[in-house]
């Protein structure tokens, strides 16, 4: 690092838990971002802070002034780009050093593998489960670490699943199927900063993975309840019949 990066990072390196070793791992890492909306706002802007070295960021949605209440990574200048664009910029504001590369198309089966394959940790900001399955496969295949969360309304989930760990549960051991989709952040409403707590959440999540520092949420489901501030922290564990991570060699 030189010395404009020692300055910038110095808050993390003066943490015992993350030092020169564990910023100089940000430095060195790449984590994929899928979807730059409410949940990808905060992941991005915050890892960018944090000086992940290279932040790929794939969304095919356009901004809305609809989205303005809680994607944090947007402004009313950037209605009508690509969410990804402006993600970017968002993120190349804050830090200039990084690279950042805008993936303007929706992940599906036929793409994942090439837009993962290269991820240190693979963050899924998605809102629905045709491409959260993809994604969760594809890490499984791949053996990436995914961080997921979800949010509506005034609720929130998170979890960890270690992929790169032949222990761990897979998204597929939590939600085997698709469950009913009619129940919508445009239909029920999201507070916006519920959104940011649980994309924050990813952020720490993210982080831990690559600088190998405390205990990531593996294993477990954390569920937020923002009308009274309540955290539930339930265990997950690996289902013996599941479909993905048990027949994956």
């Amino acid at each position: 690092m030189n010395d404009d990066q020692l300055l910038r990072y110095s808050r993390h390196i003066n943490l015992p838990d993350i030092g020169f070793e564990g910023q100089q791992a940000l430095l060195d890492s790449h984590v994929v971002v899928v979807g730059a909306g409410g949940l990808g706002s905060p992941v991005a802007l915050y890892l960018a802070a944090a000086g992940v070295g290279t932040l790929s960021l794939i969304d095919f949605d356009t901004v809305d002034v609809s989205n303005l209440q809680r994607q944090i990574a947007h402004s009313t200048a950037s209605v009508g780009s690509p969410k990804v664009e402006s993600a970017k910029a968002g993120c190349l504001g804050i830090n200039p050093e990084i690279t950042v590369h805008a993936h303007n198309t929706k992940l599906t089966a036929d793409n994942a593998t090439t837009l993962l394959a290269n991820a240190t940790v693979v963050v899924d900001a998605s809102d629905n489960f045709s491409v959260r399955f993809v994604v969760n496969d594809t890490c499984v295949a791949l053996r990436k670490p995914l961080v997921s969360a979800a949010a509506i309304r005034l609720e929130g989930q998170l979890s960890v699943f270690r992929n790169d760990r032949d222990d761990s549960p897979c998204y597929r051991c939590l939600h085997p199927t698709a469950v009913d989709q009619g129940d919508t952040c445009s239909q029920s409403g999201v507070l916006g900063p519920v959104v940011g707590v649980m994309g924050t959440l990813q952020a720490l999540e993210t982080i831990k993975i690559i600088t190998d520092s405390g205990e990531d949420m593996s294993g477990q489901l954390l569920l937020f309840d923002a009308s009274c501030c309540e955290w539930t922290k339930l265990r997950l564990n690996k289902r013996a019949d599941c479909q993905v991570c048990m027949t994956t060699p």
